[in-house]
């Protein structure tokens, strides 16, 4: 057998059904496992559902890891350590590649020697689109990455469990000068299995994990920026859901964690601007309100970097109007004291346009078309030509 090109690299948790339709696209000569010669690495998280007996009978070309702990997403690391292909794929236990998208991956990686991570496009059963709040980090249920990359770099934190974790590796590549892009033409069908899933939990590691990151990545001045802006986010966000115990119980652990400075290691100016934007934005707003002669903004959507959206507005001298959130609008929530509306009411206020704030490409282009659809006023995406 020729060496592995690929690998493909799992972890799961008593999902054996969701795990079984994955496995099975993936077997060797499958549509999605591309025609490059591939191996599968499944990290089983000590499931007690019969799934490693199942795997080892039904997929004896998977190699199998079994763990005597649940060591959630970031168990993928135990995978990395085996894996001996010159790209590794990412996957979510109820993910998996379209037809051929996995040979288009490769070429992606083959045209660009400083691309580090190839992410993909997630789509869902109902049809829609999901990816993360920022263009420049991956989602964990489809990304291929390259080998020299993670051994640069590292592979995923060893104490995030689950959630943000695809944040943490994202920022080391793009530090260390390697470029995280997504690909349209890269997919993975993402099936959402519902087992195993606890809001309650995710919520917790959400506002721990964040605030964990920050502390251990972002420069010294937007530490406590982001920090509260976040925690704040999330807080909304959690009372919305009435998960608001999770939300205390995460930011205290995530305090505790952003006082502490023994993994502090924070990345470069150039590499934070890349993630974040703060002065494109900021550029990019000038140039929009000096084409439309905007004096008042309405903000749409309370995103995850709604932050340098806000900054860029006051260093610009316009007033924003109030902020449409399809989520949080109409709960008497504010942002900087602005009032957070629903999208009926705003569309009734006083602002000369709407500046989409939100920098995931496929909810700002939902956000985007849907109040193009409801106002004659100018609707901007500030990012919608890039």
């Amino acid at each position: 057998m020729p060496d592995p090109l690929v690998s493909f690299v799992i972890s799961t948790h008593n999902r054996l059904s969701a795990l079984t339709q994955t496995l099975t696209a993936l077997n060797p000569g499958a549509p999605g496992a591309g025609t490059h010669p591939s191996e599968t690495i499944l990290i089983d998280n000590a499931s007690t559902d019969g799934t490693a007996a199942a795997v080892a009978e039904n997929f004896p070309q998977v190699r199998l890891l079994r763990q005597t702990v649940n060591h959630g997403s970031c168990a993928k690391n135990f995978g990395l350590a085996e894996a001996t292909g010159k790209y590794v794929v990412f996957l979510d236990d109820d993910s998996f590649p379209f037809p051929g998208d996995i040979d288009r991956m490769v070429e992606h990686f083959q045209a660009d020697p400083l691309l580090g991570a190839a992410v993909f496009a997630v789509h869902l059963p109902s049809g829609e689109c999901e990816c993360s709040a920022y263009p420049e980090v991956f989602a964990g249920c489809g990304v291929g990455l390259r080998s020299d990359a993670l051994r640069q770099v590292g592979g995923l934190p060893d104490d995030f469990f689950m959630q943000a974790e695809e944040y943490d590796l994202s920022l080391r590549l793009l530090d260390a000068g390697w470029r995280v892009r997504r690909f349209d033409d890269l997919r993975v069908l993402h099936m959402k299995s519902p087992a195993s899933r606890f809001p309650g939990r995710v919520m917790r590691l959400d506002v721990r994990n964040n605030l964990t990151l920050i502390g251990r990545y972002f420069p010294d001045q937007w530490v406590l920026p982001f920090a509260h802006d976040w925690a704040r986010r999330y807080r909304m966000i959690a009372q919305a859901h009435g998960r608001s115990t999770a939300y205390w119980a995460g930011l205290a652990q995530g305090i505790a964690r952003l006082l502490s400075p023994s993994r502090r290691r924070p990345i470069s100016t150039a590499a934070f601007e890349t993630f974040a934007k703060m002065h494109e934005i900021e550029q990019r707003l000038t140039r929009a309100a000096e084409q439309h002669q905007i004096k008042r903004l309405l903000l749409v959507d309370l995103g995850k970097n709604i932050l340098p959206y806000w900054r860029a507005a006051q260093h610009c001298g316009l007033q924003v109007t109030a902020i449409a959130d399809s989520q949080l609008g109409g709960r008497g929530f504010r942002y900087h004291g602005t009032p957070i509306v629903a999208d009926a009411p705003a569309q009734n206020l006083r602002f000369d346009a709407a500046v989409v704030s939100n920098l995931s490409p496929v909810h700002a282009h939902r956000r985007r078309d849907f109040w193009r659809g409801r106002t004659d006023r100018p609707v901007i995406d500030l990012f919608e030509a890039a």
